[in-house]
């Protein structure tokens, strides 16, 4: 018979395992449902800036303070040097600890953001929107200046990317929370400085976070399939 001491250490730990199965689970059906509507959204706005995307930017753009201005300068700076370096450092720390998942994770960390890259560079090809301080110069002060065009957000779909695909793989509230935290305010930060209008940081978002769910599934189908098997270069390095 187990002592009290043994049933309650039990206890904790399947409940435990309930929690973060149910919260993974519940994780990857907010995502899908958070995709559906922005799909949805997206597909109502029209590629012209329309009256209510120019004026909420405007508002946003012309917000007078000083600190949240350096804030958006300073959390968008950090946007291409997390995402890249994210799958780097997950890649190397697996090698090192010789642990297979984690750098099976990075490399699909990796290739999530590069499927993010060609749908983002595909659709500002194909979309060519103009930045909206060429289209409203009078309106909107630009704060940065990029030669690139304006629909979708890059920087926006690039911090989806990883931030969603972090939190598919690491399904925990202190990975979830910031990642999605500084996703968000990298978006803010894009309207802030004037470098998009609302509806491309909306797109942003909604590129990123599919390009990252998207590779999940194809991630998880090539590994059933290859029940699991430990990559060669790593079979090697052990």
């Amino acid at each position: 018979m187990a002592k009290p001491k043994q049933i309650y250490t039990i206890t904790i730990f399947n409940v435990s395992k309930i929690y973060n199965y149910l919260w993974g689970k519940n994780m990857r059906k907010f995502t899908t449902i958070i995709l559906l509507w922005s799909t949805l959204s997206l597909f109502s706005t029209q590629i012209s800036a329309q009256n209510a995307d120019i004026e909420l930017l405007r508002s946003i753009n012309r917000n007078p303070s000083s600190g949240l201005r350096n804030y958006s300068k300073f959390i968008s700076n950090t946007t291409t040097a997390f995402s890249v370096s994210t799958p780097l450092i997950m890649g190397v720390v697996g090698l090192i600890e010789k642990n297979d998942d984690l750098l099976k994770n990075a490399i699909y960390v990796g290739v999530s953001l590069g499927v993010d890259g060609v749908a983002t560079y595909s659709l500002k090809k194909l979309v060519k929107r103009p930045r909206p301080y060429t289209t409203y110069p009078n309106d909107i002060i630009p704060f940065d200046t990029e030669t690139s065009l304006s629909f979708p957000s890059g920087h926006t779909s690039l911090a989806f990317t990883t931030a969603t695909a972090l939190s598919l793989k690491y399904p925990k509230w202190y990975v979830i929370a910031p990642s999605y935290f500084w996703a968000c305010s990298v978006g803010y930060s894009r309207m802030n400085l004037g470098m998009h209008y609302p509806s491309d940081v909306l797109a942003g978002a909604v590129i990123g976070s599919g390009s990252a769910y998207v590779t999940y599934l194809i991630n998880n189908w090539y590994w059933k399939n290859n029940n699991n098997k430990r990559l060669i270069g790593l079979q090697a390095y052990l």
